[in-house]
C-alpha cells in the first residue's frame, strides 16, 4: 500500500530526497506522499527509504490504499514507462 505522512511530521526535509520515485513533496503544512508514485521503494530497496530516514517515525502505511508487492512492482514499471525523466538521475542515497 502507499505510505502516508502523519501530523507528527517536523518538516526536517530528509524524506523528500530519499524517495527514488520522487513521490514526496511539501504540502500546505507538512510533507505529503503522492500515492500514484509511492511504491514503498519496491524495485529499488528492501525497505521504504522515507521510513528508514525519518527521525520522528511519522510515515505509516495508508490503509485507504491497499496494494500487494506485485501491484507496487507493476506501478513502478508503469512509472518508469510513463515518466522516464524521474529515473534518468537517481536522487542521492540517504
Amino acid at each position: 500500500m502507499s505510505l502516508k505522512i502523519n501530523e507528527l511530521c517536523v518538516n526536517c526535509d530528509v524524506c523528500e530526497p530519499a524517495c527514488p520515485n520522487r513521490a514526496i513533496s511539501m504540502g500546505e503544512t507538512i510533507y505529503v506522499i503522492d500515492p500514484a508514485r509511492c511504491t514503498e521503494c519496491v524495485g529499488h530497496f528492501d525497505e521504504a527509504q522515507c521510513v528508514v530516514v525519518c527521525p520522528v517515525e511519522c510515515i505509516d502505511p495508508d490503509p485507504a490504499i491497499p496494494e500487494t508487492h506485485d501491484q507496487l512492482l507493476a506501478k513502478l514499471m508503469q512509472l518508469q514507462r510513463d515518466h522516464p525523466e524521474l529515473y534518468e538521475q537517481e536522487p542521492p542515497a540517504p
